[in-house]
């Protein structure tokens, strides 16, 4: 790596203990291995090359699905995955998803993630688009930034180790397990670990800067520690498939870029042409919705930016007020705060590049196909298939975290 002293463990590279689990990564997937494999036992180390509060999981803000309704079940959740990724996606994935979804949410609000309630006390949940039951949870709209809050709150409560701004440059099978190889400041260290968990997301930041498009992505998301799994020799399902939110913000200009939450269309938004005109299913998938504005815009019935960029309206003022102070008050201020009121006027949107569906072939207990090599999050792909729905990502991370962390721990001690 240019810049960084490249040194050999005879010429001196400084050697960190050893550990049963290696995290890699700070997202709501990391932290939940990192928690998990605590609670189970293990002695943990979680590095990231940034800071821990540095990762996409802390930026999502739509929600959570979970089959928490009376009227839903993991089954119903289950069969609107498979439905969204067009049978695509792994079942026993998608089971094992669904299925561990209300314990999911149970252990966050254990943690001290408090999703939003009616005041009967039952959940406020909204329906996502492709889904057939209202499963969406929320924390207003920052519930990544929630949820990643009260999981970084529980690690730093342990006795784990942080290896903040540690970043992976390789990775190699050894005595003891693996043997991972760290850049801190310049210089090289080593960590051993009995097990490894890979949980540092997708690509989307570098995808979208060598295409010259925007996207919703962290600039850490490069995709550096799937290329290094894969020189490894671990499997990999549709890493061609990169996913568009369908409401990036198109203006003005220091909106672009934003996701505009799609629970938007949850409480009421819909989508519009120049014309005024709805041209698709506001609450369609997430691929459907994003290729009919395309399609719009490109047959010549959307409209132009001010600064020259295809868009078409998403008539947010169709939201009660109501419901977007209690569940959209961060769009609200971003967008206020740049002279634009989303209950007064309409949003120019557009797609934007936002995540990376495929990933390293993963099991239910989140090994990859090499042994003792966990993956768990944007990184790890057969969850979603080749089209995921809003919703899921946060609920991956977590469900399969928490399988990773767990399954590392106890391989670790066998």
């Amino acid at each position: 790596m240019a810049g960084v002293a490249v040194a050999t463990l005879d010429a001196g590279m400084s050697a960190r203990p050893g550990y049963d689990v290696l995290v890699i990564g700070s997202g709501a997937a990391g932290l939940s291995a990192a928690v998990a494999a605590t609670s189970a036992g293990a002695r943990v180390a979680l590095a990231t090359k940034g800071s821990i509060q540095a990762n996409n999981s802390s930026k999502a803000q739509g929600g959570i699905q979970a089959a928490v309704g009376p009227d839903d079940s993991p089954e119903q959740h289950a069969a609107d995955v498979m439905k969204s990724s067009r049978d695509t996606a792994n079942p026993l994935l998608v089971a094992a998803l669904a299925g561990d979804g209300p314990g999911t949410i149970a252990w966050l609000e254990e943690l001290g993630c408090a999703f939003n309630r009616n005041p009967d006390g039952s959940y406020r949940v909204a329906r996502a688009g492709g889904a057939s039951q209202p499963r969406l949870l929320q924390v207003g709209d920052r519930t990544g930034h929630a949820m990643t809050k009260a999981l970084r709150d529980a690690f730093e409560a342990g006795v784990s180790a942080s290896l903040q701004n540690h970043a992976l440059v390789a990775l190699e099978p050894s005595a003891s397990g693996w043997r991972a190889t760290l850049e801190t400041d310049g210089q090289l260290v080593t960590v051993e670990a009995a097990t490894v968990v890979l949980a540092a997301g997708g690509r989307c930041f570098a995808e979208a800067q060598q295409l010259g498009i925007l996207s919703t992505n962290h600039p850490n998301a490069t995709g550096e520690v799937t290329r290094i799994a894969l020189a490894l020799g671990a499997e990999a399902r549709d890493l061609d498939c990169l996913q568009y939110h369908p409401n990036g913000g198109s203006w003005p200009q220091t909106m672009q870029g934003y996701a505009i939450p799609e629970t938007t269309r949850a409480y009421g938004a819909v989508l519009l042409n120049a014309a005024r005109e709805e041209f698709c299913d506001s609450l369609g998938p997430r691929d459907v919705v994003a290729e009919a504005i395309v399609k719009e815009c490109a047959e010549g019935r959307g409209l132009t930016t001010p600064d020259g960029h295809p868009a078409v309206l998403l008539d947010t003022t169709r939201i009660p007020k109501e419901d977007a102070e209690l569940s959209l008050p961060y769009m609200l201020r971003r967008f206020r705060g740049a002279g634009i009121d989303p209950l007064e006027e309409p949003l120019l949107t557009y797609p934007v590049l936002h995540y990376q569906n495929g990933g390293l072939v993963i099991d239910e207990r989140s090994e990859t196909t090499l042994e003792g090599l966990y993956a768990a999050g944007e990184i790890a792909g057969g969850t979603h298939g080749r089209n995921r729905m809003m919703g899921n990502s946060l609920l991956e991370c977590c469900v399969f975290g928490r399988r990773a962390g767990r399954a590392a721990a106890q391989q670790a001690k066998a």
